[in-house]
């Protein structure tokens, strides 16, 4: 299938998922992804902020693991910069004051970013991914964009409740593979 048919696809089967069932899944994913990836060197991961409406994997589980036990980490979230069509790392901790951008999704008032050459793993949203570590994302473009900029070696890892398709068909040459993607019942690894 190609990537519009399975955005309205997959914005429709995360409709009809119940509450419980997000939440026992964020659960699985999030306790998988700490009991599977060395998190010692790092020292910075990117975590997108969940938007409930959506049926994402909630995050604030990884954020308030992370803020709990592993101190030595800063976790930045996205912060869109409309003017510059990009998307910085803002800096995001219990202090932080979150306001709604354009889209409904929130995101740190006044706190410093970083450059995307900081972040030593991505935790990517997306509405489904296929056995190649390719991801259909909301459309924007943005995720793309920042991870072309990561550094080499970031880890680009991404977060589903749903196993993944056989193929995405139209994947373009500035789409970026996922070095994992993790989901309730298993860790997918693409070309290693």
């Amino acid at each position: 299938m190609k990537k519009a048919d399975l955005r309205n696809e997959y914005l429709e089967r995360r409709a009809s998922v119940p509450t419980s069932a997000i939440r026992n899944g964020s659960e699985a994913v999030a306790s998988r992804f700490f009991s599977s990836f060395d998190l010692s060197q790092v020292r910075c991961i990117h975590v997108f902020l969940t938007v409930e409406e959506r049926g994402e994997v909630e995050t604030s589980l990884f954020v308030k693991t992370i803020w709990r036990s592993y101190p030595h980490i800063t976790v930045v979230v996205p912060r869109i910069n409309r003017k510059e069509k990009k998307m910085e790392c803002a800096v995001y901790d219990p202090m932080s004051r979150l306001v709604p951008n354009f889209w409904g999704i929130f995101e740190p008032l006044n706190t410093r970013t970083l450059p995307a050459t900081a972040v030593d793993v991505v935790l990517v949203p997306l509405l489904c991914f296929d056995k190649t570590g390719h991801r259909v994302g909301y459309g924007g473009g943005y995720y793309d964009k920042f991870l072309a900029i990561c550094r080499d070696g970031c880890l680009k890892v991404g977060l589903s409740l749903f196993d993944p398709i056989e193929k995405i068909e139209d994947v373009e040459e500035h789409d970026i593979v996922l070095d994992h993607c993790v989901t309730p019942e298993k860790i997918w690894s693409f070309g290693q």
